[in-house]
């Protein structure tokens, strides 16, 4: 994943709706969700809500199919995972990452 690609998906998740939006169609699997569950469930009109998920579409989080009178939404998990590796790349230093401590990495006292 390249920095603009990265930008672009960071621009697409910095807004709350579109957040809970693609964390919701991440839980719920490949099968992803329909537009108008979605919208019940983070209690948006659906206007509001097709415009953010078509940010999200255009950054590469998810994809939409259509299945009769429904758009179904889902999380492109290929785009989240390289999305996590471009940002955890040479995290701590090389150093085994302790996510229970607040220091986070191994090694951190060294590097400050």
């Amino acid at each position: 994943m390249n920095s603009k690609d990265v930008v672009r998906s960071l621009a697409a998740i910095a807004h709350e709706s579109r957040l809970e939006a693609y964390r919701l169609l991440v839980q719920a699997g490949p099968g992803g969700l329909h537009a108008g569950r979605l919208a019940e469930l983070l209690q948006l009109p659906p206007s509001s809500l097709t415009f953010h998920l078509k940010e999200l579409v255009h950054a590469g989080l998810l994809t939409s199919r259509q299945e009769g009178r429904f758009v179904f939404y889902s999380a492109e998990y290929g785009a989240m995972s390289s999305l996590l590796a471009y940002l955890t790349e040479n995290c701590c230093g090389g150093n085994p990452c302790l996510p229970a401590r607040s220091d986070i990495c191994s090694g951190m006292d060294e590097v400050q």
